[in-house]
């Protein structure tokens, strides 16, 4: 076994793993000869895995797992499994151990993809052509579109999630975490504006029909992997937070993750150049022409994701408060839920007027 392999101050204990890859039907021969610390996982760990002519990549929970972080990692290859052969773009599911004795919490390998992570600068003919933003744009929906094609029974995910009263359960669930950050040393309590308001008027506006499928979750720019040769989405990833609900919701999603004028301000795009991406009405015009499901509450759906996105991103800022997440990193979400706590009211009172 190679003596020089980094374990990433404990994350991966070779002694453990290596005898558990060579007990396993995966790509490659032999132990692993080098490893890599992957970009991204801001909440998980990922590395790339080189073992004989193949390469691997291993995600685990973070250095401070949560109390469901074993259980998301065996959701995450759950899923990963039931989309094989399917349309939607992600990455090829290899296996998955769930046993903690190997390196303490579970975790699962895929195969790498080969691409980039369209946040920031933009590489190449993304950032000289704008038909290729607008291309890369359309292609996000189109990820999401075959998505929501996917029926989550006839793929083994029977109980994945609870789909009765789904809807119903959106606001409270939410807000329930949202008040448990409180519990959180250092925190206090949540400073995020109209927090009632936004839940009263998703419950009183709450649409009265439900299309069950699979959702993502956290479906933008950060969760996806863009080639590099054509314009398009090459995998989604990071699938920690799906589950059986509304597909809906990754589109209203989605559209959190674009600035428009009239948006409230202090935010700007994930990326750059910004001109050519379509505008929201496009996504949204994409959507139903490529899924044929009713888009006429993308108001309310838009609002809902806003709510749940900024709760979301405050157990990050609640963490960082209590010492388990890097501070600047906590504060910049937290200035992150804010602004989609504005834009939840804005779009309270649009729905108002």
């Amino acid at each position: 076994m190679p003596e020089t392999l980094d374990d990433f101050e404990g994350l991966l204990d070779w002694p453990q793993l290596q005898a558990w890859l060579a007990g396993q039907d995966l790509p490659g021969s032999g132990p692993v000869s080098a490893v890599e610390r992957l970009a991204g996982g801001s909440q998980n760990n990922v590395f790339l895995l080189t073992r004989g002519d193949a390469k691997l990549v291993l995600r685990r929970p973070p250095e401070h797992p949560r109390s469901n972080s074993d259980k998301t990692m065996l959701r995450e290859a759950r899923v990963l499994a039931a989309l094989a052969g399917s349309e939607v773009p992600h990455p090829r599911f290899y296996g998955v151990c769930d046993d903690t004795g190997v390196i303490g919490v579970c975790f699962y390998l895929m195969e790498p993809v080969l691409g980039f992570t369209p946040m920031g600068a933009l590489p190449g003919r993304y950032a000289e052509d704008p038909s290729w933003r607008r291309a890369l744009g359309l292609s996000l929906v189109d990820a999401i579109a075959e998505l929501a094609k996917v029926d989550p029974l006839a793929v083994g995910l029977e109980g994945f999630g609870k789909p009765e009263k789904w809807i119903e359960r959106q606001v409270a669930r939410w807000k329930s975490q949202l008040d448990s950050y409180s519990e959180m040393e250092g925190y206090g309590k949540p400073e995020l504006p109209g927090v009632e308001r936004v839940a009263g008027y998703l419950d009183d506006q709450r649409p009265d029909d439900f299309r069950l499928g699979i959702i993502h979750g956290d479906f933008q720019h950060a969760n996806v992997m863009a080639h590099h040769d054509r314009p398009g989405v090459a995998a989604i990833i990071d699938w920690e937070l799906s589950t059986l609900g509304d597909p809906r919701l990754d589109l209203a999603w989605l559209l959190t993750a674009f600035v428009e004028e009239g948006d409230p301000p202090g935010r700007q795009p994930y990326y750059s150049p910004a001109d050519g991406f379509p505008s929201r009405q496009e996504l949204i015009d994409h959507y139903a022409e490529r899924t044929g499901l009713e888009i006429r509450d993308i108001h309310w759906w838009f609002t809902l994701a806003c709510y749940k996105l900024g709760i979301l991103l405050e157990g990050t800022h609640a963490r960082a408060c209590a010492g388990a997440a890097p501070k600047h990193y906590g504060d910049s979400l937290h200035k992150h839920a804010m602004w989609l706590f504005t834009k939840a009211n804005q779009l309270a009172d649009q729905a108002g007027d």
